[in-house]
């Protein structure tokens, strides 16, 4: 249960020295937690106020759906049974999507890595790790709550009942090891989910301030 291949191909676009160089320098920040948490609109107005790059996993992946392409109707049919889009396929999407910007000082990875295999892959085919990853914590009752009052706005086919709690079944089987895999290598930084959205917003900066200060003695 969770991960779920269908016929989505399996491999991923190896990246020649000059793309990891590339991708060498901007800080990268990946945002984790369950659907619901409030980690997409935190990640829009961060973005906004360090001038990064938001990149929404999740949303590149409703992209594809409405694309008329093979691989549409399968990311559909996993999407809708709360299941995870297999990694290669999901880190092309993310590589394609980053390296479309120039001059970026920095990405704000938004619902990335869902499963420890996706962690490692970035890893392998990147090159490095996250300068740090951020997890918003939140309790299980308070993001079906927020899911359900979403779904009253018809805006995404997998907020209702049993795909969300398909959903959450999927992210706290998987995510434990991505916690561990980053807790091990002292990356992981988490916040409250449940608190007002402007402390939420405000301990996050504290987090990416920390982050900048390091790159700035670095240099």
């Amino acid at each position: 249960m969770g991960t779920c291949q269908g016929r989505l191909p399996q491999t991923t676009k190896p990246l020649c020295h000059e793309v990891r160089e590339k991708l060498r320098s901007p800080v990268i920040i990946f945002v984790i937690g369950g659907p619901g948490c409030g980690k997409g609109p935190c990640c829009a107005r961060l973005a906004t106020k360090y001038n990064f790059y938001h990149v929404a996993v999740g949303e590149l992946l409703r992209e594809e759906v409405k694309k008329a392409t093979g691989n549409s109707k399968a990311i559909k049919d996993i999407v809708l049974r709360g299941a995870l889009v297999p990694a290669g396929y999901v880190l092309n999407l993310l590589m394609d999507n980053m390296l479309k910007t120039e001059n970026v000082k920095g990405f704000f990875i938004d619902g990335f890595p869902r499963e420890i295999s996706q962690a490692r892959l970035f890893e392998e085919v990147v090159g490095r790790l996250p300068n740090i990853v951020i997890v918003f914590d939140c309790s299980t009752e308070t993001m079906i709550q927020r899911l359900l009052l979403r779904s009253h706005t018809g805006t995404r086919a997998d907020d209702h009942d049993r795909i969300i709690r398909q959903r959450l079944e999927t992210h706290y089987t998987l995510s434990e090891p991505v916690f561990t895999y980053y807790l091990q290598r002292d990356l992981l930084r988490n916040v409250l989910g449940e608190e007002p959205s402007e402390i939420i917003f405000a301990k996050c900066c504290s987090v990416v301030d920390d982050v900048l200060k390091g790159q700035s003695v670095q240099a």
